[in-house]
């Protein structure tokens, strides 16, 4: 296996995605007006729609 070509860190990215995109959103409801939630909600779904696809692309 080459150097920067581990099979795990495609999944790893998908899961980083998922925690960052919750996170996010977390934090946005805690702390912004709703003209400002909003966006980051709209973000922060299509993160973790990317990131869903990410974890278990290779699942089959």
């Amino acid at each position: 296996m080459a150097r920067g070509d581990h099979p795990q860190r495609t999944p790893f990215y998908g899961v980083v995605l998922i925690v960052v995109a919750l996170a996010a959103a977390m934090i946005v409801n805690r702390t912004a007006p709703v003209w400002v939630q909003v966006p980051v909600y709209v973000l922060a779904v299509l993160a973790a729609m990317a990131g869903f696809v990410m974890t278990f692309r290779d699942l089959s």
